[in-house]
């Protein structure tokens, strides 16, 4: 870890960052309706690293492209006046298929640089190193960071932070899990009128694979999540397919427990294989997300801002269901936080038409630039407050288990709670639980 400073420094006024914010909320914007207007699938997100790596160098960012071996991939640093800790603020930018930026990817961007300018402008002579690392691929299991993270790009860093767009607002958010698989089967082709017999479908040992992954959800964990997709399923119905392949996600709370229903999903792929006289290999599409830790120390730094601007927020629910985010597997690494924050209406679906529609609206810009101030003020905290930095890392550590004082009723809290008191018939339970921050 890097060298800190021995003792507070003058930080920033919570009036000095909103400022900072304000001015730079032209550019935030436009260069947020750049990348939504032009979405990227993962690792092809060049016309958004443009953007971004070029707002980041007129402010003064020295920047590296291609960082970790990724082309897409970008490490941005300004260095302080002296030694002290390593800050990074990271960027996600990649959009989904058919959908676009229906996660709000182009928020996270635009917000989490402007947040980084915004501190360094406010705090120009700080101390360490602050730093916007551009992570492409966190969609369909790219898994950018752990690629960073393996190249070593996170090495020497004391603490990352990120913000997501959601239909709700929350300091912290557990994360499952997920392992990324395609299970290819292979048979042989024939006429399907004339000859089947001489066939061996790959497409119905694929069936026979789905059917066995709905089989075993009854005898899985409720806190685990199957789900995929035929990608290959042939390409003329007069021909019996002999390949075909299904990509699908293995999710629970833990890698351990992820990995260990993986080997059920692996057996149940070489049944359907055996059952139809066809072969199966199951094989990683990307790398294993890792669970998310939550850092409470800095996530309530962030909290407390977002609340002192008006925008209601607390810790998430400890049990809700979740998705996933290569973000886990840095939390593993160094004290993270992922808070989520309100950008589209109450019961807005992630991954969907509508959110996309949201992240590019006014309401959606106005939360970035108040998520924005409050990843500000945890990065100036970080460089300037040694005390600070030390009770992140020893939470860390497992040497302190801070937790997060709930505050009282917001106008945010006061809308869930409506929205499930409203919903309380039993179909009501299913409808409260579509209140859900965006993952992936």
């Amino acid at each position: 870890m890097s060298e800190t400073t021995t003792g507070p420094t003058p930080t920033p006024t919570l009036k000095d960052l909103s400022d900072e914010l304000t001015a730079l909320r032209p550019r935030m914007e436009e260069v947020s309706r750049a990348i939504h207007g032009r979405p990227e699938l993962k690792f092809a997100e060049f016309h958004a690293v443009q953007v971004l790596t070029s707002w980041l160098a007129e402010a003064g960012f020295v920047v590296e492209t291609g960082a970790g071996g990724v082309d897409t991939a970008f490490v941005a640093v300004h260095e302080g006046a002296e030694p002290g800790p390593y800050v990074a603020v990271l960027a996600e930018y990649d959009a989904l298929p058919g959908l676009g930026h229906g996660c709000g990817h182009n928020l996270i961007a635009a917000g989490g640089t402007a947040a980084a300018i915004a501190a360094v402008r406010a705090l120009p002579d700080h101390a360490g190193t602050i730093a916007v690392i551009g992570t492409p691929g966190e969609e369909m299991g790219g898994g950018g960071k752990v690629l960073l993270a393996e190249a070593g790009v996170f090495d020497g860093v004391d603490a990352a932070v990120m913000f997501h767009p959601a239909d709700r607002s929350a300091t912290t958010q557990h994360a499952l899990a997920a392992a990324h698989l395609r299970a290819d089967f292979t048979g042989v082709s024939a006429h399907a009128a004339r000859t089947p017999w001489e066939g061996r479908s790959a497409l119905a040992a694929a069936q026979l694979f789905l059917n066995a992954l709905d089989s075993m959800r009854q005898f899985m964990p409720p806190t685990a999540r199957l789900h995929g997709i035929v990608s290959d399923g042939g390409q003329a119905p007069n021909v019996v397919p002999a390949r075909a392949a299904v990509d699908f996600y293995v999710r629970d709370t833990t890698s351990a427990a992820t990995e260990a229903l993986v080997e059920r999903v692996r057996a149940a792929a070489r049944g359907a294989a055996l059952a139809t006289g066809t072969d199966a290999a199951v094989t990683e599409t990307g790398a294993l997300y890792a669970e998310r830790r939550d850092n409470n120390v800095l996530a309530a730094r962030f909290g407390a801002t977002l609340r002192a601007l008006g925008v209601g927020i607390a810790p998430g629910a400890p049990h809700e269901p979740a998705g996933s985010s290569d973000i886990g597997n840095i939390s593993q690494l160094l004290p993270v936080i992922h808070p989520y924050v309100r950008t589209a209406e109450f019961g807005t679906p992630s991954h969907s038409d509508a959110m996309r529609d949201a992240a590019a609206t006014d309401f959606a810009h106005d939360r970035t630039q108040v998520a924005a101030t409050g990843l500000a003020r945890v990065v100036t905290d970080l460089v300037s407050d040694p005390e600070f930095l030390a009770a992140a890392r020893a939470e860390f550590a497992g040497e302190a288990a801070p937790g997060e004082e709930a505050p009282g009723e917001t106008a945010d809290d006061v809308e869930i709670l409506e929205v499930i008191e409203t919903h309380g018939h039993p179909g009501g339970a299913r409808h409260a639980r579509r209140i859900r921050p965006c993952r992936s």
